[in-house]
């Protein structure tokens, strides 16, 4: 068996939001945190030194495309004899400047592609909601963030992490947190302790069509969440010629509940007579 290359010991870079998990339990837990990814697809987001890389490999993935802004992991990782074969392809560039739906092993795909990612703090909710919006997304995620940023992905009506993130994830994927990690387990410790979550796309009917006008209906009914919804979503209702008031009447809403009372079916509701009203 060839001698796998060592991981890249460098510094992590503030201003790119990296904490390196080096313990082979956590991150083989991690890898397999979404289902087994053996003769899957992968994208692995901000691999680093290749802790979570070299788990991923060594579960089977028939590819793992890494993208890493930092030069430094992205050369060491062009050396591993996986990128040699093709088994390993490694981008250098701003993951939140990468066009995922054209990327080559999520374009040229013949199964969902999974992701699964120990995401820089500073990236991993713009990157969570660009892949909730994209159409052709349907793989499983596994993604590590800081734990509040799991848990308001996860929230539930009545909670208090319950927002707009909570309902635009939901209206796509069923998630869940599947495990938490205390500062100690990264290098260097973060302030805070981190979770990952697990993402799995509905399907069919259960998946809701028009992720946009959901979007646009959750930030304004949470822009202003301690206003009645008559109120926060007067503004958004005029845009498009509707009366909030009757506009929340129609789909069997109060007009004086708030925002973190109301069900994703309907937010769901809310979103279906916003989008026609829209066309």
């Amino acid at each position: 068996m060839t001698d796998r290359p060592a991981l890249t010991q460098a510094s992590a870079r503030k201003a790119l939001g990296q904490h390196f998990l080096f313990d082979p339990d956590i991150l083989r837990r991690t890898a397999l945190a979404a289902g087994p990814v053996d003769g899957r697809d992968v994208i692995e987001v901000g691999p680093g030194p290749g802790g979570l890389t070299r788990a991923l490999l060594d579960a089977g993935t028939n590819t793992l495309t890494c993208v890493e802004a930092d030069e430094r992991f992205a050369a060491a990782l062009n050396e591993w004899p996986e990128a040699n074969d093709g088994r390993l392809r490694v981008i250098q560039h701003d993951a939140r400047k990468v066009e995922w739906q054209r990327l080559n092993g999520v374009a040229d795909a013949t199964a969902p592609v999974m992701i699964v990612a120990n995401l820089p703090y500073n990236v991993g909710t713009p990157l969570l909601v660009d892949w909730l919006k994209a159409d052709a997304w349907r793989g499983e995620m596994a993604l590590m963030f800081q734990k509040e940023v799991a848990e308001r992905t996860c929230a539930r009506p009545g909670e208090r992490h319950y927002g707009r993130l909570a309902v635009l994830t939901a209206g796509v994927c069923d998630a869940a947190i599947s495990f938490t990690l205390p500062p100690g387990a990264f290098r260097p410790p973060p302030k805070v302790d981190s979770a990952v979550a697990v993402f799995r796309p509905l399907q069919g009917a259960n998946r809701f069509a028009d992720i946009a006008s959901l979007e646009k209906v959750a930030t304004a009914a949470f822009g202003q969440r301690r206003k009645m919804l008559r109120a926060a979503l007067k503004p958004l209702a005029k845009t498009v010629n509707l009366n909030a008031v009757e506009w929340l009447e129609s789909c069997e809403i109060d007009p004086t509940a708030r925002a973190e009372t109301l069900t994703q079916m309907e937010f769901r509701a809310l979103a279906r007579k916003f989008g026609e009203a829209a066309v």
